[in-house]
């Protein structure tokens, strides 16, 4: 009885005595709700300052004030970045926040989500924007998925691709397009330390240096062409994401893409999940060494008297940034087309 009763036994918060709420076996400490939300908010407040400037004076001799497109999906990821926010910088006269969600037409999944943005900004008092596929000029999810095996049989290069290969293409377009709508000078995008931590051994396993040094934030190199993107929750475990945004009584939607199995990254979300489980702190070791390869690329581009990185191109079609003749999404656009 002794042996049950200790193992039901919930943990003190280190900072009170209230129960708490999570364990970080990175730091050994046990937080409640309030001390948890106290400390993601520091954190959140620390990448602010690292990655954006907002000198004193500016907007008004220019203006117009400093605007930052928060990509909201309708998850926890994007509603605690959003009340972050709303909560840090908000009150600024400087600063328009507007958030801004792209539909990527899938049934089910999409409109909840939505409606679960549009409550989180209601209750804000912040606009939503939105764009869809077909205001793009793209297919939605569903149909592209239904017709991805007869594609692949035709081109080579989409081959075997998953349905995230497409979404991630277009959804990229999607966000690109509503900062060009709202002039935004930064975007935030949702990111915790597991999805950055992912996205590093992703390109790495697969030998891209370039492609990870061009991982968000780019505040030290902007890419030319494209709103600066800022990543406001990169120090955040997803665990800790979730508690808080429980914790605060956040809108948001709890249900998984369902074209999402099977996808790379969700492999490599079992991998950095059991990584951590047997060495914590290894996300953060990952981000850091992300920092790092930014810092050693940025050093080397600045002795080539090249202290902002290179617009890669633009495609021939479209006229986007991108790296190849026809960028990807007209390439998946024209795929698309030919049935």
């Amino acid at each position: 009885m002794a042996s049950m009763t200790s193992m039901l036994e919930v943990s003190s918060c280190d900072r009170c005595r209230r129960p708490s709420l999570i364990h970080q076996p990175y730091s050994g400490r046990h937080l409640c709700g309030e001390h948890l939300h106290k400390s993601v908010r520091k954190r959140i407040s620390k990448a602010l300052r690292a990655q954006i400037n907002l000198p004193k004076g500016e907007a008004e001799a220019r203006g117009r004030p400093f605007t930052i497109l928060v990509a909201v999906s309708g998850g926890k990821d994007s509603a605690l970045m959003l009340a972050g926010l709303v909560d840090l910088i908000g009150a600024r006269r400087d600063v328009e926040i507007v958030a801004g969600i792209v539909d990527e037409g899938i049934e089910g999944y999409r409109a909840p989500s939505i409606d679960c943005a549009e409550e989180l900004c209601g209750n804000l008092n912040i606009r939503l924007e939105r764009i869809s596929y077909i205001d793009l000029g793209f297919a939605e999810m569903d149909d592209v998925v239904e017709r991805m095996d007869a594609i692949g049989s035709r081109h080579a290069e989409a081959e075997g691709l998953l349905p995230c290969s497409y979404c991630g293409v277009f959804r990229r377009r999607g966000i690109d397009a509503l900062a060009t709508r709202l002039e935004a000078d930064w975007v935030a995008i949702g990111h915790n330390l597991d999805d950055v931590a992912q996205s590093v051994l992703m390109n790495l396993q697969k030998g891209d240096v370039e492609r990870t040094v061009r991982l968000a934030p780019h505040t030290e190199q902007p890419i030319q062409g494209l709103a600066p993107r800022i990543v406001p929750l990169r120090w955040v475990p997803e665990r800790e994401v979730h508690a808080v945004a429980l914790h605060l009584g956040l809108p948001f939607h709890h249900g998984d893409c369902p074209h999402a199995l099977g996808a790379l990254r969700q492999r490599s979300r079992a991998f950095i999940a059991a990584l951590e489980a047997d060495v914590p702190g290894s996300r953060h070791g990952l981000v850091h060494a992300l920092d790092r390869l930014k810092e050693m690329h940025g050093a080397i581009l600045e002795s080539g008297n090249r202290g902002t990185r290179e617009a890669p191109g633009r495609c021939s079609i479209c006229s986007e940034v991108t790296s190849r003749i026809v960028c990807q999404a007209c390439t998946m656009k024209s795929w698309l087309e030919e049935e």
